[in-house]
């Protein structure tokens, strides 16, 4: 392969191939942007520095709703800060008793969640998730932070380019934005930005706006043995777009991608998510917003009619007091209404009610919601349980495809983590393993009780039938492996667990106990009888050789 030439024309090169498969889709987003979040977009990067334009084609607010009730339901149903909704495990690490692995495993969770606490994270992921929900995907830079180790920035939508690898994975972001020059000039410093910042600068224009790329990419100079950032595994490079000089900002790099890439559903090979909650309500929501229009013609035409009447009434007013009234003229005419109608209304607020309800389904507000909604119809547990457990399955995609995004989240901490040297010492039998993320949140575990129920009916049932049948039918349940799994599918902390290998020492200990015990009673038991045949006289040794004791 050819060397490299890492250059502004390359990279603006690089630019101008991504636009293409972001400029297919752009209309699209633009259009949900109109009816879902407005003001949340940014697909003109100077469009940082006007007033935003008045929003006018959103007449009822049930779409903003919908969203705003599933970005919460995710956040308290899938990363909730007050519960565990993670769990660290060790990849194809077989001895489920490792006390150690999973004590190690433990500190890690808790080192994990306290930098998350102290983090920005659970302020930006409601924002995440609107952004997932309506246009099915969403970018989060992941900063370094001397801190908190960790600083989250959420990419605005239609600020960034995107490309994949051969895995389908997000490698490549491109993200336009604008700058002021003061933050340029503190940021990247006086060498390396352009004359027109520096102007700017000496004039004391500090907020003057200037255009500016970053672009994080594969880097084909890779080095992994080089000290310097250039050499990295991902290149990343700032520079000026309106500059005419070849220099950039800045150039360097990252052992690891700094991005979190939530998506929702791909397409074959297309670049950008095809399908999500927000494509799937946008007709109902454009029906909703027609039906409202036209109902409020329908109701201002009943209370508020044209009149018609004779020309010498030109000039009175009319006042809306109980008691007003305008003469009539000389032929005793007055005002009437032009036409007289009768719409339905009640039928078209029926249908306005139905779209309504559908929105806000495609959202699955009616899931986050389900506990409320079911305790008013007086429905059992059991019925309470079998419907989550039915919308937890048409939630099971896009729970999973916000599990990525996640899973590449606490990756991101784990390398942050090892670079700075802050993890917990780890057992010498996992130096070297790779670390496992599993999901266990209030929607992750309500999907995980189909696991729980059937375990509790099988012991329930074996049991049962040992009693009623063979006591020694017990034997085939393994108690020790059905607590383990039971206490790992009910996120329950390994301390709280004592490790199989300790329950199996204390088990021989008791028989052992007991078999002392058993050996002393049958002493005291052949004592006397030994006593009652051979005398009161007969003691000691030969008390223990006439038992056979040795």
């Amino acid at each position: 392969m050819a060397e490299t030439k890492y250059t502004k024309k390359y990279f603006n090169c690089r630019l101008n191939e991504l636009e293409t498969a972001y400029n297919a889709l752009k209309s699209d987003w633009q259009e949900l942007a109109d009816y879902f979040l407005p003001r949340s977009v940014r697909f003109l990067a100077r469009s940082v520095n006007k007033q935003p334009a008045k929003n006018k084609k959103i007449k009822d607010s049930t779409p903003l709703l919908a969203v705003r009730n599933f970005s919460s339901g995710m956040m308290s149903g899938a990363t909730s800060p007050a519960t565990n909704w993670f769990k660290v495990k060790v990849r194809n690490y077989g001895q489920a008793e490792g006390y150690l692995v999973k004590s190690w495993c433990g500190k890690l969770e808790n080192l994990f969640r306290d930098i998350f606490n102290s983090s920005n994270l659970y302020r930006i992921l409601p924002a995440v998730y609107k952004q997932i929900g309506v246009f099915g995907i969403s970018v989060l830079a992941l900063l370094s932070d001397e801190n908190s180790v960790l600083h989250c920035s959420l990419l605005p939508i239609g600020s960034y380019r995107i490309a994949k690898n051969m895995q389908g994975e997000v490698d490549t972001i491109c993200r336009v934005f604008m700058e002021t020059a003061k933050n340029l000039y503190d940021r990247f410093g006086e060498e390396n930005v352009s004359k027109e910042v520096l102007a700017a600068i000496h004039s004391n224009r500090y907020e003057e706006l200037f255009e500016v790329v970053h672009f994080v990419e594969p880097n084909k100079e890779f080095m992994p043995n080089s000290v310097w950032a250039k050499d990295k595994k991902f290149i990343s490079v700032y520079y000026e777009t309106a500059s005419k000089e070849e220099k950039f900002l800045s150039k360097s790099g990252f052992d690891k991608f700094p991005y979190a890439v939530f998506e929702s559903e791909v397409n074959g090979e297309d670049v950008y998510p095809s399908e999500c909650p927000g494509v799937n309500a946008l007709p109902d929501v454009k029906q909703l917003m027609s039906m409202v229009i036209e109902e409020g013609k329908a109701v201002k035409k009943m209370i508020s009619p044209t009149y018609k009447g004779p020309a010498s009434l030109k000039n009175k007013k009319m006042i809306d007091a109980p008691a007003a009234f305008i003469e009539e003229d000389e032929n005793g005419r007055g005002l009437s209404p032009i036409y007289e109608i009768n719409p339905r209304v009640l039928e078209v607020d029926s249908i306005i009610e139905k779209l309504k309800t559908s929105i806000k389904e495609i959202f699955y507000n009616d899931l986050f919601a389900m506990i409320l909604n079911t305790a008013e119809r007086s429905r059992t547990a059991t019925e309470v349980n079998e419907l989550k457990e039915e919308k937890m399955v048409l939630l099971s995609p896009l729970l999973q495809q916000i599990h990525n995004g996640l899973s590449q989240i606490l990756s991101w901490t784990y390398s942050e983590c090892a670079r700075l040297c802050i993890l917990p010492e780890p057992p010498q039998e996992i130096i070297g393993a790779d670390m496992d993320i599993e999901f266990v949140s209030t929607l992750a575990q309500a999907q995980k009780a189909v696991k729980i129920s059937a375990m509790e009916r099988f012991t329930t049932f074996t049991i049962n039938l040992a009693q009623s049948l063979d006591p020694s039918i017990k034997n085939k349940l393994n108690a020790n492996k059905i607590i383990d799994d039971y206490a790992d599918f009910a996120n329950i902390s390994p301390e709280q667990i004592v490790p199989t290998r300790e329950v199996e020492k204390l088990k021989q200990q008791n028989e052992d106990n007991q078999n002392e015990k058993q050996k002393i009673e049958q002493i005291k038991q052949g004592s006397e009888i030994i006593k009652n045949i051979a005398g009161s006289e007969v003691y000691g040794s030969d008390l223990i050789s006439l038992l056979g004791v040795t």
